[in-house]
């Protein structure tokens, strides 16, 4: 497969009209009330909308998106709040957003319950407690499901914990790949984020000794597994985030499609540390990048 070697010369943000750099620190909250209860009513808006991507220099790909962007956007919230998201279907195909998380079957975004299938044209509305606290994802779930996540329908939830985590500089990583050949027999490019090889271009900038906090989900398709490796550090392992004491202090980490998990760290000294899956064939096709520590 193709290797980019001309990465400065592409600007995703002026092609696609989404920024992989914007994206990494950008968390939605929401449209907010209070209902009468005192529980805090967040709202938003989705829409699906086919739109081409340009995923390399000169490489297009149809993309099935939510508001026109992959990954779609960072939802976030605090546990208890009632969450409900109006989801309007502008493609051409059937689609669903189906939330990972504690809810009742008539929301579970899957076709035959509930609202089903919605229909292009048509809307629904989701709504449901966020629980439990945790790093969470949504994605279409029509059939066929591999090609509507490999064409890129997926987006994060993040719900805070009751009192919140320790101060840090968050930031959201999502991986994933594009199957240019639209065979499904594969990916031709690996990606956090939506771009390959973004971030080796476009470095990560943080503090040195400060908390970094990266909340990561493994979205790939057509591809059993994917890994995180950070290069001259270690971090806590939260798996899903869904409790506030780390499993484990590492630097790579296995996430099957799905998986989620919430990473800290601190960079004791400054410079450029690579990140990037452990397993050659990603890397080399786009899913690496670097954090640029400074004082």
């Amino acid at each position: 497969g193709p290797v980019l070697r001309d990465g400065e010369s592409f600007d995703p943000a002026r092609a696609n009209g989404f920024d992989p750099d914007r994206f990494l620190r950008h968390f939605d909250w929401g449209v907010t009330s209070k209902l009468p209860d005192g529980r805090t009513l967040r709202e938003w808006e989705i829409n699906a909308i086919d739109k081409d991507i340009e995923v390399a220099p000169g490489v297009f790909f149809p993309a099935w998106t939510y508001d026109g962007q992959v990954p779609g956007r960072t939802l976030r919230c605090n546990a208890g709040d009632l969450l409900r998201i109006h989801f309007g279907n502008g493609s051409i195909h059937p689609h669903t957003i189906h939330f990972h998380g504690i809810h009742t079957a008539a929301m579970d975004g899957v076709p035959g319950i509930g609202a089903g299938l919605i229909q292009p044209g048509d809307r629904t509305t989701y709504e449901f407690t966020a629980e439990p606290f945790g790093l969470h994802l949504f994605h279409c779930h029509a059939n066929p499901l591999a090609e509507h996540i490999a064409r890129g329908m997926y987006g994060t939830l993040i719900i805070d914990p009751p009192g919140g985590r320790p101060e840090a500089d968050e930031m959201v990583m999502v991986q994933g790949g594009w199957n240019t050949n639209l065979d499904a027999q594969g990916n031709q490019f690996y990606f956090v984020n939506g771009i390959p090889f973004h971030y080796m271009y476009h470095p990560i900038r943080v503090k040195r000794d400060q908390l970094v906090r990266v909340y990561l989900t493994n979205m790939l398709e057509y591809d059993p597994i994917n890994s995180f490796h950070l290069h001259a550090n270690f971090f806590q392992f939260f798996p899903t985030g869904t409790s506030l004491e780390p499993v484990e202090f590492t630097d790579t980490i296995s996430q099957v499609q799905g998986q989620r998990a919430v990473l800290e760290m601190r960079f004791p000294f400054t410079g450029k540390y690579m990140f990037h899956a452990h397993k050659s064939e990603f890397a080399e096709l786009g899913w690496m990048g670097f954090f640029e520590v400074v004082d």
